[in-house]
C-alpha cells in the first residue's frame, strides 16, 4: 500500500498592493437544536507516530503579526461553551507536555504577558485557577 492523496485548500497570493483571501469554514445556524460542528484531525498511526494538526498566523514585516484566537460560545440561558487543552496519553510510558509561552522580545521591546484569570460572578464565587 501507498500514501493517500493531498487536500490542500487556500486562497491564492495577493498582488503587489492588495491582501489574500480569507477561507471561512462556519456551521449553520439552528432554531430548534444545535448548532454544526466542525472538526479538524489527523488518522491514527498504528506504525509511526501520530499525525500533526498545526493553527498559525502569519507574521507581518511592517505591522504586528497575525493573530490566534480560540473563544468558546456564549450561552444566555445556560452554562457557556468550555474550551480544553491537554497533552495526549503515554500508555506505556510518559503523557505529552502542554507548553503555554510569550517567546523572547526583540532588540528594542519586551516580552509578551501570560494572563490567567478568571470573570466575575454575580451570584456566588467566582471561578477558580488550580
Amino acid at each position: 500500500a501507498t500514501s493517500s492523496g493531498v487536500v490542500s485548500i487556500r486562497s491564492a497570493n495577493a498582488g503587489t498592493s492588495g491582501v489574500s483571501g480569507k477561507l471561512v469554514f462556519s456551521s449553520g445556524t439552528s432554531k430548534g437544536g444545535n448548532s454544526g460542528a466542525i472538526v479538524m484531525g489527523t488518522g491514527a498511526a498504528t506504525g509511526g507516530r501520530g499525525g500533526l494538526v498545526s493553527i498559525s498566523a502569519g507574521s507581518g514585516t511592517s505591522g504586528v503579526g497575525g493573530l490566534v484566537s480560540i473563544a468558546s460560545g456564549r450561552s444566555t440561558s445556560n452554562t457557556g461553551g468550555t474550551i480544553s487543552v491537554s497533552s495526549g496519553e503515554g500508555t506505556a510510558t510518559s503523557s505529552g507536555s502542554v507548553t503555554i509561552r510569550s517567546t523572547n522580545s526583540g532588540t528594542a521591546g519586551v516580552s509578551g504577558k501570560l494572563v490567567f484569570s478568571s470573570g466575575t460572578s454575580k451570584d456566588g464565587n467566582s471561578g477558580a485557577l488550580y
